[in-house]
């Protein structure tokens, strides 16, 4: 669960990451306080939203197994936990 949080949190970071390294490297003339006052928000964040919805399409799409399968939780054998599994 953590690394679906991480990803999307990535994801949704990305375009403000890329807005901050344009104006750090191409427009470092200007001051820098003004970098967020005049940054297009409303597209950053559509675009984020969109990367956000492109990763948890790619998740469910791409990962987990067959359905129908029988699910076993993991148990304790020997002292040592042994995962669940779907089969």
């Amino acid at each position: 669960m953590l690394r679906i949080i991480i990803i999307n949190a990535l994801m949704f970071a990305l375009p403000f990451l890329i807005y901050a390294a344009y104006f750090y490297f191409v427009r470092s003339g200007k001051d820098e306080n003004d970098m967020w006052s005049e940054a297009p928000i409303l597209w950053l964040l559509g675009a984020g939203a969109a990367l956000v919805l492109i990763a948890l399409v790619s998740l469910v799409s791409f990962t987990g197994s067959e359905p129908g399968g029988t699910y076993f939780p993991s148990r304790l054998e020997d002292g040592v936990i042994k995962p669940g599994r779907i089969e």
